[in-house]
């Protein structure tokens, strides 16, 4: 501990600048991957900018205040594509849902994040594919479903990522 102290590599190193935008910075990011050229046609691109919005706000529900998620959700729609304002509301009752979540439970672990992320992500992949199908296409709602699974599953690489950000932001 000593050693630590008097090697001078912890001292003095507090947050990065602009360390309260680099939350908002990833996931607008993580949506530009929307913009990679990759052709699919069923679907199975997951929402990188969902993912790493949900981690983010399991991780840190101070990162930003909740009025974030309408502009947040609105470069989300400009760049997947998405009708405008889909992902506006749905991040936005994600974050309210979040706050549900946040008071009504003591203590969250791994597992139990996991879950309430893998209802949400499946509760916005059910919603966009009924939103899709009003819309006029061709889409049931059980074919949002693999591509909601390879959501989940791609959801702790997402957290993994916000922690190390976070970690790096903070000057850990």
């Amino acid at each position: 501990m000593v050693r630590t102290a008097l090697a001078g590599k912890a001292l003095n190193r507090g947050p990065v600048r602009g360390a309260t935008y680099w939350p908002a910075f990833s996931v607008a990011a993580a949506s530009l991957l929307s913009a990679l050229p990759i052709v699919s046609l069923s679907g199975w691109w997951p929402s990188f900018g969902l993912l790493t919005f949900i981690a983010w706000r399991m991780l840190r529900a101070d990162a930003w205040p909740a009025w974030w998620a309408a502009p947040l959700g609105l470069f989300n729609d400009l760049m997947t594509g998405a009708p405008i304002g889909m992902s506006m509301a749905l991040w936005t009752a994600i974050m309210l849902v979040m706050d549900l979540v946040d008071r009504r439970t003591q203590w969250r672990d791994y597992w139990i994040e996991w879950a309430v992320a893998s209802l949400l992500i499946a509760a916005s992949a059910w919603v966009e594919a009924e939103v899709a199908s009003l819309n006029g296409a061709p889409v049931r709602s059980a074919m949002a479903m693999p591509a909601a699974l390879i959501e989940i599953l791609t959801f702790p690489l997402a957290a993994f990522v916000a922690i190390r950000i976070d970690r790096w932001r903070l000057g850990r």
